[in-house]
């Protein structure tokens, strides 16, 4: 378990250095949470490369415009 050191009396500020630091954690752990096909990680892998694409197409429009 990440620890953080409250500096300054300032909770905010590291709540939010702990939610970083457990961000991977808790990602990992929602993955996990149930089974996945491999048909289906292939197919969400797909998806989520083509929207890349369009994103860095997107930019790269927007750049050579002017």
């Amino acid at each position: 378990m990440p620890k953080v050191k409250v500096r300054n009396n300032n909770v905010d500020a590291a709540l939010r250095v702990f939610k970083k630091k457990c961000s991977e954690t808790l990602w990992d752990y929602k993955q996990k949470e149930y089974y996945v096909p491999r048909s289906e990680k292939r197919r969400l892998a797909k998806q989520a490369a083509v929207a890349r694409f369009k994103r860095k197409r997107q930019d790269n429009d927007r750049r050579n415009k002017f």
